[in-house]
């Protein structure tokens, strides 16, 4: 009697240990992120602010260019009084700043632009990567699209069909 139920304990524990064991999947994100309609909608929407930054950048540069052609004309001029050179010199310093500052705002404001727009969709993503791993009763999911990750074997699933599902791509 005791045999059997040692004989049973023995057949029952590899199969109790592999109730038990991890289940891992895998999934590239980045790849579920560039084909996420949100993004295309965010990327429209940072290109029609960076086409308007880079308009009046334009315009800026093209009165930059005339003032200093006029100066240049005028530099040459040998009876034009220094005090006009002078502040000619000083508008175009000051045209010049104004490019610097404007190009740095500019740059600011569009990477703020990018944190806001993008931030949502990151978070519906891994949202959606939560709920595939708690549906799907995974001990990990290991993102692909991170360079240190080098290696995953056979035996993990890659659950970026299932992410996509969650988000109703195809």
């Amino acid at each position: 009697m005791i045999k059997r139920i040692l004989l049973a304990a023995l057949v029952a524990a590899p199969l109790c240990l592999m109730a038990q064991a991890p289940k891992f999947g895998v999934v590239n994100s980045q790849d579920i992120f560039n084909v996420m309609p949100e993004k295309a909608t965010a990327e429209n929407t940072l290109k029609t602010a960076s086409d308007r930054y880079e308009t009046e950048f334009k315009n800026l540069q093209e009165a930059f260019q005339k003032k200093l052609t006029d100066y240049e004309a005028q530099e040459k001029d040998p009876s034009t009084p220094d005090a006009i050179k002078q502040r000619h010199q000083e508008e175009l310093q000051t045209e010049y700043q104004k490019i610097q500052n404007f190009q740095q705002t500019a740059a600011q404001d569009l990477q703020k632009q990018q944190e806001t727009l993008l931030a949502p969709i990151s978070k519906k993503l891994q949202d959606a990567i939560q709920a595939v791993g708690a549906e799907g009763g995974y001990t990990f999911i290991y993102d692909l699209s991170i360079p240190s990750i080098i290696y995953h074997g056979s035996g993990a699933e890659d659950v970026s069909a299932k992410v996509k599902a969650k988000l109703g791509i195809k």
